[in-house]
């Protein structure tokens, strides 16, 4: 028989997974130096995504749930 009790694989270090764009999808990725619950498109250039894409919300913060959040 098989033991399932240790599978052998490291845990995660964030087991809640990556934070994705609410919007369109995006992978976001946590922004240190604009506050603690601040999240970015991975990698933007010039109004594109990592994959090229133009997205509205490419230029904005996110909170933790993916939402763009509006710049007051």
């Amino acid at each position: 028989m098989y033991s399932f009790t240790d599978p052998g694989f490291p845990l995660p270090r964030n087991a809640q997974g990556p934070v994705t764009c609410a919007a369109c999808g995006c992978r976001l990725t946590h922004d240190e130096s604009r506050g603690e619950a601040v999240w970015v498109h991975f990698h933007p250039f010039g109004g594109r995504d990592a994959r090229g894409c133009r997205v509205a919300c490419v230029d904005l913060p996110h909170d933790r749930s993916g939402a763009p959040l509006r710049l007051s």
